[in-house]
């Protein structure tokens, strides 16, 4: 609303681009209230979006109970006086091949990134209804155009989420003021990845080029400031999009075979559930540790100089 400070509520705020989102918004006068399962590293984020200028406040919450996103709604409404946008940001993955990867961890991942945001959307559309007007921004990833084989579970909600995006923006059509937006970043340099659970045995990573994620935080800040339904950030995005529409089943074969070669070359390292199940221990951290000390440098000199440019 043009006329008062953005009443925000970003789910999957403990970490990365989510964090990052909350204290640009911060930095805009917004009014914040941040959401995750890790209450000590949202308090810690609530303190630097206040430090930033904006108000924030911390509402721990699991994605996946209905009546604890339905409880983070009403008390947005409640400290806030309404909410102007939404960001769905909650996002875990488990890395394995799919017949080595546990039945409840690929549950918990469709849970997680999939009903997590129908969760989300079924607690504020009707706030937004109510309103009339709102927005509600969806982090969904590259993974909603091309499959992640080893990431089977992770590639079945991010396909869905699409749909179910595409569905709901039908839906609310004949209502101009409220907006479903899609984000569609490609990898990004957060802790996700080391976060995520680690069936392979085997060090993950992400391929270059990997984005900054406060870019990706600023085109959040810009959905919500001018509503679009599709997003792409990074070039990686873009291209994996196209060579999926020509040739999906080449794609996705071409990117088995890369995985299956990386794994063979990677360190092994212990398997692990990471954040599946339980949240992460060392969040309130945006940097995920995947770029160098001069790509970070750079990219941080491209943000003092209001660039988006990677």
């Amino acid at each position: 609303m043009p006329d008062q400070p953005a009443r925000v509520v970003i789910t999957g705020a403990s970490s990365g681009i989510g964090q990052a989102a909350a204290e640009l918004f911060a930095r805009d006068g917004a009014k914040v209230v941040v959401a995750a399962r890790n209450l000590d590293a949202l308090e810690e984020v609530a303190g630097r979006c206040r430090a930033a200028g904006g108000e924030a406040t911390a509402v721990q919450t699991d994605v996946t109970d209905i009546a604890a996103v339905r409880a983070l709604a009403d008390r947005a409404v409640a400290v806030l006086g309404g909410i102007d946008v939404w960001v769905s940001n909650v996002g875990v993955g488990a890395i394995g091949r799919f017949q080595d990867t546990p039945m409840e961890a690929h549950d918990r991942v469709v849970r997680s990134n999939l009903i997590g945001h129908m969760n989300d959307a079924h607690a504020v559309v009707p706030i937004f209804l109510a309103q009339g007007h709102g927005t509600f921004v969806n982090m969904i990833s590259l993974g909603g155009f091309a499959a992640a084989p080893y990431a089977a579970a992770y590639s079945a909600s991010k396909f869905g989420l699409r749909g179910f995006a595409e569905a709901l923006r039908a839906e609310l059509a004949e209502q101009p003021d409220i907006h479903v937006c899609d984000v569609y970043p490609g990898f990004v340099d957060t802790p996700g990845i080391r976060h995520g659970a680690n069936y392979v045995g085997r060090r993950v990573s992400a391929p270059p080029p990997v984005l900054d994620p406060w870019r990706v935080a600023g085109a959040i800040v810009r959905v919500a400031a001018s509503p679009r339904p599709t997003t792409m950030v990074g070039s990686t995005a873009v291209m994996t999009r196209l060579m999926h529409a020509v040739a999906p089943n080449l794609t996705a074969r071409s990117l088995g075979r890369f995985m299956s070669a990386f794994f063979q070359r990677a360190d092994r390292v212990p398997t692990s559930e990471g954040n599946v199940f339980a949240p992460s221990a060392d969040a309130a951290v945006v940097d995920g540790g995947l770029r160098s000390p001069r790509q970070r440098a750079a990219a941080a000199l491209l943000r003092r100089n209001g660039s988006t440019a990677q």
